[in-house]
């Protein structure tokens, strides 16, 4: 996907152009030319008609980088978690599995974000935190080292739930769910 498309949920597709008839023939292979951070340019190789929209697409993009410095990054948005973990212990997969469950069940709008924060320092070795943010600060949801171990994603799921929309039914994630616990 180039910068400028957009997936098909947000924008619907465009009008197909009209077909090429029988007798069209494929569109004839061109040098490829590349320029170097200092404009001078080089002539390599043949393209074919897609890479030839990929090397437009890139000359495309190089020309939009002088207007990049418009681009603001976006503004924190509200709830929010970060996850903390501690990457010498390799925890890296659990906490992506754990920002997926939490997605899962709190989709967007509940949730407006989740932030993985690998942690490399000494004084960080074997830290697993869970954090959910309302605007207010951060309000710590889970502390590996003080709760005994890592977060049940059912409890997890539940404390972030009581502290974001405690109205919410997270089925059998509740004690009265489906299946009770």
């Amino acid at each position: 996907m180039s910068q400028n498309e957009v997936c098909a949920d947000c924008d619907p597709a465009p009008a197909p152009a009209s077909a090429p008839g029988p007798s069209s023939s494929a569109q004839p292979a061109s040098k490829a030319v590349m320029v170097d951070a200092a404009g001078a340019s080089s002539t390599f190789g043949t393209l074919t008609s897609p890479e030839k929209a990929s090397v437009a697409g890139l000359a495309e993009a190089r020309s939009h980088a002088a207007s990049s410095a418009d681009i603001r990054p976006p503004t924190p948005s509200y709830p929010h978690i970060t996850i903390e973990f501690c990457d010498r212990c390799r925890w890296a997969p659990r906490a992506t599995w754990t920002q997926t469950e939490l997605f899962l069940t709190f989709p967007t709008p509940v949730l407006k974000g989740i932030t993985l924060l690998p942690l490399t320092s000494p004084e960080t070795g074997g830290r697993f935190r869970v954090w959910v943010d309302r605007g207010e600060g951060g309000e710590l949801v889970w502390d590996r080292k003080t709760e005994g171990g890592f977060p049940e994603l059912k409890i997890l799921k539940q404390r972030i739930r009581n502290i974001i929309q405690p109205e919410l039914n997270l089925g059998h994630s509740d004690a009265g769910g489906k299946f009770k616990s």
